[in-house]
C-alpha cells in the first residue's frame, strides 16, 4: 500500500463483541481510529460489518495425508485460507519449513509448533519426529527453538498390542518435557483423542489439548482450574464413523471407542464451555481435510451449544488474545474481513466474505 493509498472501511465495525465503532481506516498499512485528512489521497472505501481476520487454530500448511508437500501446494493452502478470511494460523505442526510464507505479504500470518513429535511407530507416516520417551526433553527443546512459541505432542494414538487408543509418554517424561518448553518460553499443546493421557497432560503443565473428544466430566474441573485450553476440531471428528469403519475388522475395540468419542462430541464441547474452559476455533486441514474450513467450524461449536458469539469470539477476538496477536487495535496491522451482515447474531455469513484486507490490502 502507498502512501498516497488510504483505505476507508465504515459500516459497522466489531472490534470486540461488544466494542462497535462506525469506521476505522487504513494508512500504510496499519489501523487508525482517527480520520485523516483525505486531500490528495486516493481513498478506497469498503462497507459492511468487520472482524479481525479469522484464526484457524489448529490446521497444517505444508502437509497433506501422506506428509509434507511441494512448496506450491503449500502456497494453495495459505491462499485457500486466505480467501475463506482466515488470515492467522496456528500451524499445529508440520514436517515441512513453511518460512518462506513470513516473506510474503499475500499469504496469511502463521503461528508455528514446529514439527509433531510423536512415540514410535505411534502416529501418521512422515509426519512426526518418532521418538521414545528418553529423548522426548531434547526434541521438545529442539521444536520449542524453531517454533514461533509452540511445541506439538502427539498424546495418543492406536496402540496395536492394546486394538485400542492409549497414552503415548509415561507421567515424567511429559513433566520434564513441559517444563523444559516452559523454560524456553513455548507453550505445549497436545494431540489427544482419548480419556487416558489428559490427566496426566495436564497436572503436568500443558497448555491446550487438541480435539479433547475424551474429556470427561470428573476431568472437566481440572481443566477449567489450569486454564487449559482446547480446539475441538469438530469438523474433523466427523469424521470418525467412516475411520471406525475403515478400522471395524482389524481394531473392533478402537472403532467401538471412536463411535463413542463422536457420540458424544458436542456434550462434551458444550460441557467444557458451560464450565469456562477457552474453547478455540481450529479444523486440522491439512492432513485429510481441505483447507478454508472455519466457517464450518464455527457453526459446529454453536451447534453444539456455544452462544454464537462466543463461536465468533473462538475464531476472532478471544483467539487473537490467546495467541497474542493483535486485532482491530489503534496501530495494528489492518488484517480484516468485511461481511454483508452482523456474523454475532448469524455465523452462517462467515462462509461469504465481502472482502478481505491483508496487511492494508485488499485481497479479496
Amino acid at each position: 500500500m502507498s502512501d498516497r493509498e488510504v483505505l476507508h472501511v465504515k459500516g459497522r465495525v466489531l472490534a470486540g463483541p461488544d466494542d462497535v465503532r462506525d469506521e476505522l481506516w487504513v494508512i500504510g498499512g496499519r489501523i487508525t481510529y482517527d480520520r485523516p485528512g483525505t486531500a490528495g489521497l486516493d481513498v478506497t472505501t469498503v462497507e459492511g460489518w468487520t472482524l479481525p481476520g479469522l484464526v484457524d487454530a489448529h490446521c497444517h500448511v505444508g502437509l497433506d495425508a501422506h506428509g509434507p508437500v511441494p512448496a506450491e501446494t503449500a502456497e494453495k493452502q495459505a491462499l485457500t485460507d486466505r480467501d475463506a478470511g482466515t488470515l492467522l494460523l496456528r500451524d499445529a505442526g508440520s514436517p515441512s519449513d513453511t518460512r518462506w510464507i513470513d516473506d510474503r505479504d499475500d499469504l496469511p500470518r502463521i503461528v508455528r509448533a514446529g514439527r509433531h513429535i510423536a512415540r514410535t511407530r505411534r502416529y501418521i507416516r512422515n509426519y512426526a519426529h518418532e521418538i521414545e520417551p528418553d529423548d522426548l526433553v531434547a526434541y521438545v527443546a529442539q521444536e520449542a527453538r524453531r517454533s514461533d512459541g509452540w511445541v506439538k505432542l502427539v498424546g495418543d494414538w492406536i496402540d496395536r498390542e492394546a486394538g485400542d487408543l492409549t497414552a503415548c509418554w509415561p507421567r515424567g517424561a511429559v513433566e520434564a518435557a513441559i517444563a523444559e518448553a516452559h523454560r524456553l518460553g513455548a507453550r505445549v499443546t497436545a494431540h489427544c483423542f482419548a480419556e487416558d493421557s489428559l490427566r496426566d497432560l495436564v497436572e503436568a503443565g500443558i497448555d491446550c489439548i487438541e480435539h479433547a473428544t475424551g474429556l470427561t466430566d470428573d476431568l472437566i474441573p481440572l481443566f477449567a482450574e489450569r486454564g487449559v485450553a482446547i480446539v475441538p476440531t469438530l469438523v474433523n471428528i466427523a469424521t470418525f464413523p467412516d475411520l471406525a469403519a475403515g478400522g471395524e475388522r482389524k481394531f473392533p475395540r478402537w472403532s467401538a471407542h471412536l463411535r463413542r468419542l463422536h457420540e458424544r462430541r458436542y456434550d462434551t464441547v458444550r460441557n467444557a464451555y458451560d464450565a469456562g474452559i477457552p474453547v478455540f476455533v481450529g479444523t486440522d486441514a491439512g492432513g485429510s481435510l481441505a483447507h478454508g474450513l472455519v466457517a464450518g467450524e464455527v457453526a459446529e461449536l454453536v451447534r453444539a451449544g456455544i452462544p454464537p458469539v462466543e463461536a465468533l469470539s473462538a475464531t476472532a477476538w478471544a483467539a487473537r488474545a490467546w495467541l497474542r496477536r493483535p486485532g482491530l487495535e489503534e496501530g495494528a496491522s489492518a488484517d480484516l474481513v468485511v461481511y454483508e451482515a452482523d456474523p454475532r447474531t448469524n455465523v452462517t455469513v462467515l462462509s461469504a466474505p465481502r472482502r478481505i484486507v491483508l496487511r492494508g490490502t485488499v485481497v479479496g
